[in-house]
């Protein structure tokens, strides 16, 4: 079996999704081709998988690599699963454009990749580069499963499930880690053990519709109780979600920094006291990019030395998805995949993210039905500059990558259209990219 890791220059991400997959019995005999435009980040990451290899005792992996676009189709050639996880443009010089811009015209960020501004011209840089791989795959290997873990999820996942005849999912993590960072923020952690819960939306915008202790009693009453205690009474780091809980009843996946900017309500010019009230941390992409490349160096220094590593097996789907459908062992995740009714009050060409079940047939969406009508609501307002954004791609319009802007909440909700227009047209031109 082989596996192929585009972008595998992240070198902690492919850490873990490759090294999870060495301590799974089912797949410890495989080839990973990786692959990467960076020769240096390349071979870093050849070593450190190999030295986790040489770790696990048990798995004999072989480990190649492939640089450049020369190479891509090689890499994915007999590939029986595909993970992405490339940052077209990187930190500088496209991170640093889609927050330097906008903020020129007053508009903040906190992420900025996955929605508003930061996310469409994300979106517009790396769909290029999937649809490329998308008729490699088809053409090279026609049986894989893509596993897509880059953002922004929605429309990178959406666009290929509905231009390519790619099998595709999109992967995030905030699905598995949801409600326990829920419960040790409201000291509930006893409920953790045996816990059942129900969680569909959107990507960084799914909602835990349901959760239950092991007795099957309700464990929202409480949730609402305490977190609007919390609230009341001290500044913490999810201020945001613990709002969605007080006026929307619901806790949602992702992050208050995330979340603090797909919304109208938390960043404003008129209020600019919010964002002390709320704990937003603006800007926080970028410094965290910064923090992140200084700490890999000196990781990589360390881990370097040493020719044997081990590796705890991280919360990550990916390998849970590879054995499932190579030993069909049936398993549970939550999927990002082409609604086609599954929720229906949100329009069936969105990508939602819903509880999946995985087998030897592959990935199949369960029916999720109706969401509460405020949470369809606000994860409408995503969908649709979504679906513009796809939109503006397939067709190369400007005119209606404006549209897509002028949809995000955020966005309308501090500039007017004139600088909606202006911002736009400068990230474009900034980004390279052509539009007509």
């Amino acid at each position: 079996m082989k596996i192929t890791f585009l972008g595998a220059g992240s070198t902690i991400f492919a850490r873990n999704v490759l090294g999870d997959v060495m301590l799974t019995p089912s797949l410890q005999n495989i080839d990973i081709a990786l692959y990467d435009i960076d020769h240096n980040r390349l071979e870093e990451s050849r070593r450190i998988l190999q030295a986790i290899n040489k770790g696990s005792n048990a798995s004999r992996a072989s480990i190649s690599t492939f640089c450049g676009q020369e190479q891509r189709r090689e890499a994915l050639r007999g590939a029986q699963f595909v993970v992405n996880a490339v940052q077209i443009g990187g930190y500088e010089p496209a991170t640093v454009l889609d927050f330097a811009v906008p903020k020129k015209y007053g508009l903040r960020q906190t992420i900025g990749d996955t929605t508003g501004i930061g996310g469409i011209m994300r979106a517009l840089r790396t769909l290029p580069f999937l649809e490329a791989v998308a008729r490699e795959i088809e053409e090279v290997a026609p049986r894989a499963w893509l596993l897509n873990y880059t953002n922004p999820m929605s429309i990178l996942t959406g666009y290929l499930q509905r231009y390519s005849g790619v099998k595709t999912v999109g992967l995030c993590h905030s699905v598995q880690i949801c409600s326990e960072r829920l419960f040790k923020a409201l000291q509930m952690e006893e409920y953790l053990e045996g816990r059942v819960e129900r969680i569909a939306g959107i990507n960084h915008m799914a909602w835990l519709l349901d959760i239950r202790d092991a007795q099957g009693s309700d464990l929202y009453p409480m949730i609402r109780s305490r977190a609007l205690a919390k609230q009341a009474k001290e500044k913490h780091t999810d201020m945001v979600r613990f709002e969605y809980i007080r006026r929307f009843g619901y806790y949602c996946t992702e992050s208050s920094e995330h979340n603090a900017e797909y919304n109208p309500y938390f960043i404003k010019h008129r209020y600019p006291e919010l964002i002390e009230t709320y704990n937003i941390p603006l800007d926080e992409y970028p410094r965290r990019c910064v923090s992140q490349i200084a700490q890999w160096k000196e990781t990589y220094k360390n881990l370097a030395t040493s020719d044997e590593l081990q590796h705890v097996r991280s919360n990550e789907y990916a390998s849970t998805i590879m054995e499932s459908i190579v030993t069909n062992t049936p398993c549970t995740i939550g999927g990002n995949v082409l609604n086609d009714g599954i929720i229906t009050n949100l329009p069936r060409e969105a990508c939602v993210e819903v509880p999946c079940l995985v087998d030897s047939y592959g990935i199949s969406p369960c029916r999720v039905g109706e969401l509460p009508v405020q949470l369809a609501a606000l994860n409408s307002s995503q969908v649709w500059v979504h679906l513009l954004t796809i939109d503006a791609y397939v067709t190369k319009r400007l005119d209606t990558l404006i549209q897509a802007v002028m949809m995000d909440p955020h966005t309308a909700a501090e500039l007017s259209i004139d600088d909606m227009v202006s911002m736009t047209k400068e990230l474009v031109d900034a980004h390279g990219l052509v539009l007509r």
